[in-house]
This record gives C-alpha cells, sequence and structure tokens, in this order.
C-alpha cells in the first residue's frame, strides 16, 4: 500500500481546479513511469442517483500527451478566437473534415449524435 501511495504521489505533479456553475474543470500533470508528463482533463458533475437516494459525481476525463499539446493548444485558440471574433482561421474551408485514422468519417457528426443519447439519459 505504502508503494501504491508513492506511485501515486509521484505520478500527480500538479493541479489546477476550475469550478463552474455545476461543474468542476481539473487540469492535472502527470507522469508516466518514464517520466513523460501528459495531462488529464477532467470534467467533474455532482448528480443525484434516485435509484441509491444520494449524490455521485460524474466524470469524464480527457488525456493529452506532450506530442499533442501544441495541435491542442492552437486549435483552442483558434475555437476561442472564433467566439469572441466570428472570424474563421486562415484556411479553415481548405481543410478536409476527416480526422486522422478515421477515413472518411466526420467525427464531429459522430461525436455530436453522442453527446446528444447522453443528455437525453
Amino acid at each position: 500500500m505504502e508503494e501504491n501511495e508513492k506511485m501515486n504521489n509521484r505520478e500527480e505533479l500538479f493541479s489546477r481546479p476550475v469550478r463552474a456553475g455545476k461543474r468542476t474543470y481539473f487540469f492535472d500533470v502527470k507522469a508516466t513511469r518514464g517520466d513523460e508528463k501528459y495531462i488529464t482533463i477532467t470534467e467533474s458533475k455532482r448528480r443525484f442517483s434516485n435509484e441509491q437516494n444520494r449524490f455521485f459525481y460524474e466524470k469524464h476525463k480527457i488525456f493529452l500527451y506532450k506530442e499533442d499539446f501544441e495541435k491542442f493548444a492552437n486549435a483552442l485558440k483558434e475555437t476561442l478566437n472564433f467566439i469572441e471574433t466570428g472570424e474563421y482561421p486562415e484556411g479553415y474551408f481548405d481543410e478536409p473534415k476527416v480526422y486522422e485514422g478515421h477515413d472518411d468519417i466526420d467525427m464531429k457528426d459522430d461525436v455530436d449524435d453522442w453527446f446528444n443519447e447522453m443528455e437525453k439519459k
């Protein structure tokens, strides 16, 4: 058990919570056994279970690895800029809407459908 605690402490190097209404987001920096750093982004929502008559936390995680930091940061910046200004990034309409490793599949539609189904539950 002591070794397990040491491993958990060693892996989490930094954590920043962001409280946003009924949700809390956690940005955590962790390290692999090979000391490669990565980020986990966790969305935590407090929910009530009628079946168990108690509250619980529903969590969703994203793991972001070092080789993807720049792509992720650029996409986030472009997205936030679009929200603020309404301006599309240069070349936006020239880019194919097919995503790496998923030939001819529009991942956005699949993800949107999945989220819509989750909202119904």
